[in-house]
């Protein structure tokens, strides 16, 4: 295994780091700086699913999340990748050599995932607050996992998590899933949809809670994040815990995804950058 060439410890965080919440006995999410990583599983029934794994240089405060949530030297029985942007694969190798566990992602992330291919440069000229004009410090060269990496079953399941299924939401990266359990409606919506402004430093730093389109300074392909976005909100979910911001709920959730799939292109396609299509 190889950690990816420019991993790098990037200083930004906000109010909500090194905390988590329940938002059911078996789902629990921890936010690592900036970024929310998912714990799926009862903590008394002892088998659980890691869904994403950070920022750079986190592994130990991750370890000590899923320890302190499940046990001493508990480990998971696999990692979900929602995609593979370094801020939900800083710290993949230290977990995957601290516990050697299964991890499976999408097809389509495997060329970032196996080092084949880095991503493209963060668009520093995108239309977007100080975190979008900073973005050339983020890391995007490619990891190589590929001993350990799997591919999510094609019948849409989600290994080690029965009642869960996958859904493709490609725009912000070509593999990017995002999870979905019908019998309660929870959605882990990765970063297809957010509840934070991802671009503008003082709304992450404060985590001012709103529903919001993709990070800018990282989606490639627009059409592809509205589709995906309009995805989403079909399913009707009564939680949505996404990659950036705080978890929401019931109606102010509902009522935030049909502002955004009515004005995608207005609230959420920035009026310039390298990766927009003429909006005129």
């Amino acid at each position: 295994m190889e950690q990816s060439k420019d991993n790098k410890i990037i200083p930004i965080t906000s109010v909500s780091s090194g905390t988590g919440q329940e938002v059911t006995q078996d789902v629990y999410y921890y936010t690592n700086q900036i970024v929310n990583i998912v714990m799926i599983g009862d903590p008394n029934a002892g088998n659980w699913v890691l869904v994403d794994a950070g920022m750079p240089k986190s592994g130990n405060e991750i370890e000590k999340a899923a320890y302190k949530r499940f046990g001493e030297n508990s480990r998971p029985s696999a990692i979900i990748l929602t995609h593979g942007h370094f801020d939900h694969v800083g710290s993949l190798v230290h977990l995957i050599e601290k516990w050697n566990v299964p991890v499976y992602a999408h097809t389509l992330e495997f060329p970032y995932l196996s080092g084949t291919l880095k991503y493209p440069e963060p668009d520093t000229t995108v239309e977007g607050g100080m975190l979008a004009k900073i973005s050339s410090i983020y890391p995007n060269e490619p990891f190589n996992i590929r001993e350990v990496l799997q591919p999510l079953p094609a019948d849409m399941s989600v290994p080690g998590l029965p009642g869960w299924k996958w859904i493709h939401v490609p725009g912000h990266s070509p593999g990017q899933v995002a999870l979905f359990r019908e019998t309660d409606r929870i959605l882990i919506s990765a970063d297809s949809v957010i509840t934070v402004q991802q671009d503008s430093f003082y709304k992450v730093l404060v985590q001012k809670t709103e529903v919001c389109g993709p990070p800018v300074y990282l989606t490639t392909d627009w059409l592809s994040a509205k589709a995906s976005a309009e995805k989403l909100a079909v399913l009707n979910p009564e939680v949505m815990i996404s990659g950036h911001g705080t978890a929401m709920q019931g109606e102010a959730l509902r009522d935030g995804l049909q502002k955004l799939i009515t004005k995608f292109d207005e609230v959420a396609v920035p009026s310039h950058g390298k990766f927009v299509v003429d909006k005129d």
